[in-house]
């Protein structure tokens, strides 16, 4: 067997309801940290998800500050706003408590206050160093599987995106809390689950770092992720349902983490980038054409993962298998939708072919006219 790592989050804890009760469920990481800075969006807060956290906290006896500044798609001038709130206020420890944006933020804000670094010097695979502060990932969407990777991905001047991918990353601890994604719209449900579907399958196919660990948690959360998403999109009080996508997410999450995405989410970026189209419709809308191009390579693997949900081993079948659940959810399945006309294409292949550190995990080597043709192929 070839040589392989594999990574994690030290903690993780699973339970419906578990962050009404936030300082007894972290207790271990919370010791001797009085001072707890949360980062989340806007909508998150509105929607009172992280009261019941501050009262609990609050009541322990800590010192809560919340910036509730962060953007999907989160530009560099939001990390260091938060970072700047976060060093003012004195902060001991970081909290990310809500989608991937949320998360990835906190991430960064934890590691510039620990470290020496620059962002523009964390930028890459494993140049972030670290160390970086207390660091705990509260998920509010099970889509991005951000509470148990060690990545984070913003927007750096117009349109570009950068990521930082270093294990100093990983959070101390992950909590899952299925009953804080109940009030999730069905759209975002749809997206935000096909995405995590996504990681699965490209962890699965990934090139350089595909091992038995990552595809056996990619299996798991497939199935899951497949199982549950419709219903939790149909009926979204159905908390079994919601638990199961957490799951999914957090297993595919994993994989991903030490198997690497490659091609869907290389086109995905620049439509997050340019077109601010969410970042898990934008892997929805590229998974069939990539993986279309990559069935002459990576076609046996593509039919193990179809015939894993129970459907003929076939890339055709997989893809067909996602087109039907986009449709069955409602989300959108063509980039006109999402105002990307055929003038587009040419900036969108530009822009992903800059998606260097992704591209090079893709089972077939993605050029930029192959790319156009991907983004051609769902206008």
């Amino acid at each position: 067997m070839k040589a392989f790592e594999f990574r994690t989050v030290p903690h993780i804890h699973v339970g419906t309801g578990s962050t009404v009760n936030f300082a007894e469920t972290a207790a271990l990481i919370l010791s001797g940290h009085r001072r707890i800075f949360i980062v989340s969006d806007p909508g998150v807060r509105a929607a009172g998800l992280i009261d019941p956290s501050i009262a609990s906290l609050e009541s322990a006896g800590f010192s809560v500050c919340v910036f509730d500044k962060v953007q999907a798609d989160p530009p560099d001038s939001v990390v260091m706003d938060a970072k700047i709130r976060a060093e003012e206020f004195g902060a001991e420890l970081i909290i990310g408590f809500g989608g991937g944006s949320s998360m990835d933020t906190a991430k960064l804000v934890a590691l510039l206050l620990g470290s020496p670094q620059t962002l523009e010097q964390m930028y890459g695979v494993n140049k972030a160093t670290g160390p970086r502060l207390p660091l705990i990932l509260v998920p509010t969407t099970s889509g991005t599987g951000s509470e148990v990777t060690p990545i984070s991905v913003i927007t750096v001047g117009e349109s570009s995106k950068m990521g930082v991918n270093a294990p100093p990353l990983y959070p101390d601890m992950a909590i899952l809390d299925a009953g804080l994604t109940i009030g999730l719209p069905p759209a975002a449900t749809a997206a935000t689950g096909i995405d995590a579907m996504v990681h699965a399958i490209e962890a699965y196919t990934t090139k350089l770092q595909k091992n038995p660990v990552s595809d056996a948690l990619a299996l798991a959360g497939l199935k899951k992720l497949h199982s549950a998403i419709e219903r939790a999109c149909t009926v979204g009080s159905d908390i079994q349902a919601r638990e199961d996508m957490l799951l999914g997410a957090m297993l595919a999450g994993q994989a991903f983490a030490n198997a690497p995405v490659g091609a869907v989410h290389a086109l995905a970026y620049p439509l997050g980038g340019v077109f601010h189209v969410p970042h898990g419709l934008s892997n929805s809308l590229m998974l069939p054409p990539v993986l279309r191009f990559n069935a002459p390579v990576a076609g046996p693997l593509y039919g193990e993962l179809a015939g894993h949900l129970g459907l003929h081993t076939s890339t055709e079948a997989l893809v067909e298998e996602m087109e039907r659940i986009a449709d069955a959810v409602g989300i959108e399945t063509r980039l006109n939708q999402v105002g990307v006309a055929a003038h587009d294409i040419p900036r969108l292949a530009e822009e992903a072919m800059l998606v260097t550190r992704i591209l090079v995990n893709n089972p077939r080597e993605m050029t930029r006219d192959a790319a156009a043709a991907c983004y051609e192929a769902v206008l």
